[in-house]
């Protein structure tokens, strides 16, 4: 009987070398951008209770049909999580920290949903929040602080898509003005939607069906009926853009997927890619979800972006290439004994990134593992240069005219860490 050959769950994917390593360089740039904006990280449980991410709101069914949730041993249950907001929200409810509490997270999240271009049943996202402001200015803040990740990616075709849903008590009546206006239109709908018109109209503007889309170009916007309030709140936010120099575009029918939003929503739009799901950054204002998970009312405002939609929108640019080698040197030792173990403990101990052959390889598979590395040199040590107490530093990139490497060159044991520190500096400049 065959044994069976296993695969990556539908919807999910590996992530291998060298992607991998774009993957970390992503991140480690993410990180340098909200750290120096005042945020510090998160880690929170990758599961939580149920009643954290399922709650009595305009679109639960549909949420509760895409989670990964479960009963437990202990008969507890639980969800994987869907999206950060909700995990960070509990996590300020339980430890009741001082405000504005400024705090970013990187993880994966989980839906059961169909599997396309950019969306996966297992995502990985990166996302930060503020609780404790209601001060427009905040919303600028994290809007800026997003914006700033793209341009440290590299990415300038990029659209940033503004709205807002005013107060609870605006997007209520709004909900009853939109509602009427598609019942009246309801067979022009696509049929997917039409159920949605009585239980949840405001998931029709989020419809990416071409049909719907059609029909709500010409709904009425939330943008008409707000309270002074929300006018006055929407208003500071446009100048503050305007003010740091980042263009908007106003888009009255932006609703985003989750129903706790208030006031200031945003998405951050791939220009290049031609894609009903490129979003690839959004977020906004949800002034009413502390108190939903039992803490006191505290606003609070956030934003969340999937790593495989901006490497998407990355590669469409042409912009954040994956790192060059993962390594400095390619240590070939054909002396058959220890040596080879012995010089990359040294060099790695000297802050070198090195590798080795293994099984007692000859000089040429040796010299091609060294190639394959993409390694810049190659240090070789045989009997000769065991006994000479030296090594031969070899380049392994070809020289500026593209023909021939670069001469290698014998160099003393005792040098041998400054010559290659020296060397890959200048390499690093070419």
């Amino acid at each position: 009987m065959a044994r069976a050959k296993f695969q990556a769950p539908k919807g999910t994917h590996d992530v291998l070398p060298p992607t991998s390593a774009r993957w970390e360089r992503l991140l480690a740039t993410y990180a340098t951008v909200v750290e120096r904006a005042g945020f510090g990280l998160l880690q929170s449980p990758m599961f939580e209770d149920l009643g954290v991410f399922q709650r009595e709101t305009e679109g639960a069914d549909a949420v509760r049909k895409e989670m990964y949730d479960f009963v437990d041993k202990g008969g507890q249950h639980v969800a994987l999580r869907p999206e950060g907001t909700a995990s960070v929200v509990r996590a300020f409810v339980q430890h009741n920290p001082l405000t504005p509490w400024k705090v970013w997270y990187a993880t994966p999240a989980f839906r059961y949903e169909r599997a396309q271009a950019g969306r996966y049943r297992q995502h990985h996202q990166v996302g930060l929040e503020v609780l404790g402001s209601a001060d427009p200015d905040v919303d600028v803040e994290v809007i800026s602080v997003g914006w700033e990740l793209l341009q440290a990616l590299g990415l300038q075709q990029v659209e940033l898509l503004l709205n807002t849903m005013g107060t609870s008590a605006d997007r209520l009546a709004y909900v009853e003005v939109l509602r009427a206006w598609l019942v009246e239109r309801r067979d022009e709908l696509a049929e997917d939607d039409r159920d949605k018109v009585d239980t949840h109209p405001m998931r029709v503007l989020d419809s990416k069906r071409r049909a719907t889309q059609q029909v709500t170009a010409h709904a009425p916007a939330i943008a008409d009926h707000l309270s002074p309030e929300s006018e006055a709140h929407f208003a500071r936010v446009q100048e503050g853009l305007t003010a740091r120099g980042i263009p908007f575009t106003l888009a009255p029918r932006l609703v985003r997927g989750f129903d706790y939003y208030t006031h200031t929503t945003f998405e951050l739009v791939p220009t290049l890619v031609d894609n009903a799901q490129a979003t690839i950054l959004g977020g906004g204002r949800y002034d009413g979800l502390v108190e939903e998970l039992g803490g006191p009312p505290t606003p609070g405002i956030g934003f969340g972006s999937g790593i495989e939609r901006l490497l998407i929108a990355c590669d469409a640019e042409g912009v954040f290439p994956a790192p060059e080698a993962r390594i400095d040197v390619f240590v070939i030792d054909v002396t058959g004994g220890a040596e080879a173990r012995d010089l990359t403990a040294e060099l790695r101990a000297a802050g070198i990134r090195c590798d080795r052959a293994f099984d007692q390889k000859g000089m040429r598979a040796q010299m091609k593992g060294a190639d394959r590395s993409g390694a810049p040199f190659a240090v070789i040590v045989g009997d000769q240069e065991l006994a000479d107490g030296v090594a031969t530093v070899r380049p392994l990139r070809h020289d500026f005219d593209g023909d021939q490497p670069s001469a290698q060159q014998t160099v003393p044991r005792a040098d041998l860490v400054a010559h290659l520190r020296d060397a890959l500096s200048k390499d690093a400049t070419e």
